[in-house]
């Protein structure tokens, strides 16, 4: 511990230094400074907690089998995952060199910049996966100790995924920039390049969140529909067949899908405000707000790194008491960003304090999200536990409620973002100066993504622990072990949800100001061609229509692929129970691989179609409707899958915590009639808050970022064929 401390407050010290600088021209090239720093920093300690990490004991040899075999299946699914991935990737970046490749403004460098966006992404949350499986067992191991060491494992595993994520963003925008402004770019020039980079970092989110949530949510469904409701067996007993590939998905899903989820929302935020900035500021103030989203989310990593060791509990804790411990660290960081940003903004890049105001809301937003996704889906509180009484009277009324709180839980988020956006517009001077405004929006996204280092922890904590407590159910070990990772996975549950409502929250920040930058592109080229944005224009009115209903069909692609892959499991789970003789007594080993096969080949063929479905239609809409529908459309796919998503992650996550809630006791406990009917509750959250929800926030990011690309060319190609 004593390494750690002393390299995170010289990390800490990095910045001060700097702030002794007077003028704002001097502090602005010292801003590129402190983002890279910030973002070594987050890297190196990401390495020395993974070494800390390793060196600890996995368990006995049980445990490091079991450990192993969610290794193995893990690491396959993604190579055979990636291997597709490449597919898209070769023929999006030949595309890209067609089309820009020529281009005398640095075109030719698009294709690379979408290259890297697309494996930094895809390395960002395989490393988090690497981890997570290395971590499982470790967990378990630390939880025969105690609780809290149980804890500090498990969120130091989800720490490493977070600056992971992070320092790698914050690394590749400050060299993309670094090598762009030494070339002498244009700010044009190095608008585009960055946001084909973001293009390349959302295609394999999408990719990496739809099929980890297609491959994880199969797995789960079949072994619950089996294993829990028809066979009465414990959760993650090893004489379940899809036990192995349940605890693969949790980490091919939940880490790796999230980690590339998280990445592009991080670096799309970043790259949108720098071209905000180019819109909004001119001369030496346009320097100062290019270089302010580095260098907020610089100091923001600092502030997440001190916020990590705050994070820690006590013996016999309860979930509020968990659920504190937690909260607190993201405060501390919070607490810290507030700081650094009156520094940095108001202060030394002389932006004032409106722009610190904007920074304010979207971080105040960014907690009020957090904590009200909490509030709806922790069974600490009435709205889940109501959840829970509702299954006394069979599944009909527990899928009624769960929906029911799902819907009634967008209130508060919508409205959070609403408020936010209204402050950061308007204390931005966005009443006098429209860009201004927008600037000011960015930097509401990039402050509620400015402590993503330490939110993402508690997020990748929750698979963890989740498989700390199959590990430990599996090896048998003591019963207070597994008390206390049903603690910690029960935790981790809401902390997943409170990192999905963050996701969205974000999501719906970045997608604006993606629509923002699309709009400062757009507008001189529909000026100069007497086009104008008209709400009852019949192509506008179109687009807005094929906006709003294309999360609802993205959500059904991916709703029927889990059902589609379920099925599948379901019937081998069947088939083992029935043809291998000795499972049910525990004399018979399972076929666990072929579980696992089912449930890579279900998520690698049906990840396909929405991928698709999210690149190729703005470029239709564009091609046929033209620029105004493709905004309107954008538009309405954001208003609609912001609702959308927040309505089907609450109710999965209400849905799961209301099940935990009767397997602890309550309602008549395990095996009574009230759980069969949770279980049921939570076999149709499953694919709500870990496949559709969290995939519909990338799937509006990835829709914005396409039409920045393409956009311009689009719009001239619709003036030729249907104008000229």
């Amino acid at each position: 511990m004593k390494k750690i401390t002393q390299f995170t407050v010289l990390t800490g010290l990095l910045s001060f230094p700097v702030f002794a600088q007077g003028s704002s021209a001097g502090f602005v090239s010292e801003s590129i400074i402190i983002s890279f720093a910030g973002a070594i920093a987050a890297i190196a300690f990401a390495v020395i907690l993974a070494v800390k990490l390793l060196k600890r004991e996995e368990g006995n040899e049980t445990m490091i089998n079991i450990a192993s075999a969610i290794r193995e299946g893990a690491d396959a699914f993604l190579n055979k995952q990636y291997r597709a991935i490449a597919i898209f990737v070769a023929i999006i970046f030949a595309l890209l060199f067609v089309l820009y490749g020529a281009d005398g403004n640095y075109g030719i460098l698009a294709p690379f910049s979408f290259l890297t966006g697309s494996i930094v992404s895809a390395l960002s949350g395989y490393i988090g996966m690497k981890i997570a499986t290395r971590a499982n067992a470790r967990t378990a191991w630390a939880a025969k100790e105690s609780l809290n060491g149980g804890l500090r494992v498990a969120f130091s595993s989800g720490t490493i995924m977070g600056m992971t994520v992070v320092g790698l963003g914050l690394l590749m925008v400050c060299l993309w920039y670094i090598i762009l402004s030494s070339l002498g770019a244009d700010w044009t020039a190095i608008g585009n390049i960055l946001f084909t980079f973001g293009m390349g970092a959302s295609s394999v989110a999408l990719f990496a969140r739809v099929g980890g949530g297609i491959y994880t949510k199969a797995a789960d469904v079949g072994a619950d529909l089996v294993g829990k409701v028809e066979a009465g067996i414990p959760e993650d007993d090893p004489r379940n067949p899809a036990t192995i590939a349940d605890n693969v998905g949790d980490n091919v899903g939940d880490v790796a899908g999230m980690g590339a989820d998280l990445f592009e929302s991080y670096v799309g935020s970043i790259v949108a405000t720098i071209a905000l900035a180019a819109a909004a500021f001119q001369g030496e103030k346009l320097l100062s707000a290019a270089i302010a989203p580095l260098g907020l989310a610089g100091m923001g990593i600092v502030a997440s790194i001190l916020g990590t060791f705050f994070v820690r509990t006590k013996e016999k804790a309860t979930q509020e008491n968990l659920l504190w411990s937690l909260r607190t660290g993201i405060y501390v960081a919070s607490a810290l960003v507030i700081v650094f940003a009156y520094l940095l903004i108001a202060k030394f890049l002389n932006l004032g304090t409106g722009v610190f105001w904007s920074v304010i809301a979207g971080l105040a937003a960014g907690n009020v999200i957090g904590y009200f996704t909490e509030y709806y889906t922790s069974d600490t509180y009435k709205p889940t536990q109501e959840v829970s009484k509702s299954a006394e009277t069979g599944p009909a009324t527990v899928i009624i409620s769960g929906l029911a709180l799902g819907m009634k839980s967008t209130l508060i988020p919508v409205m959070t973002v609403v408020v936010a956006i209204v402050v950061a517009f308007f204390s931005s001077n966005g009443a006098e100066n429209s860009a201004m405004g927008l600037f000011g929006i960015g930097m509401a996204a990039v402050g509620m993504l400015s402590t993503l280092g330490i939110t993402l922890s508690t997020d990748a904590y929750g698979p963890v622990a989740d498989n700390a407590g199959g590990v430990a159910e599996m090896s048998k070990l003591k019963p207070e072990v597994r008390e206390r990772t049903d603690a910690l996975d029960s935790l981790g549950n809401t902390t997943a949800a409170t990192g999905k409502g963050f996701a969205i929250g974000s999501a719906a920040l970045t997608a604006l100001t993606l629509l923002a930058a699309l709009s400062s592109i757009l507008e001189p080229i529909m000026k100069e061609n007497n086009l104008v944005f008209l709400l009852t224009d019949p192509r506008t009115l179109s687009g807005l229509f094929i906006g709003g209903m294309i999360p609802f069909f993205f959500s059904a692609l991916t709703m029927q692929a889990v059902g589609k892959a379920a099925m599948a499991m379901v019937q081998e789970v069947r088939r083992q129970f029935k043809e291998i003789k000795g499972i049910m007594e525990g004399k018979t080993k399972p076929d666990y691989q072929r579980c696992v096969a089912i449930s890579t080949d279900g998520a690698l063929k049906e990840m396909v179609m929405p991928t698709i479905l999210a690149v190729v239609t703005p470029v239709i809409v564009g091609l046929l409707l033209g620029p105004a529908a493709l905004m309107a459309m954008l538009s309405g796919t954001l208003v609609s899958g912001f609702c959308l998503a927040i309505m089907m992650a609450n109710a999965g996550g209400a849905w799961d915590n209301a099940k935990k809630y009767i397997e602890r006791g309550h309602l008549g406990g395990k095996k009574s009639e009230a759980h069969k009917a949770a279980v049921t509750g939570d076999t149709v959250g499953d694919p709500f808050k870990d496949t559709s929800g969290p995939s519909i926030n990338i799937l509006i990011k990835l829709m914005s970022m396409v039409a920045l690309v393409f956009g311009s060319f689009l719009t001239q190609t619709y003036i030729k064929i249907f104008i000229k």
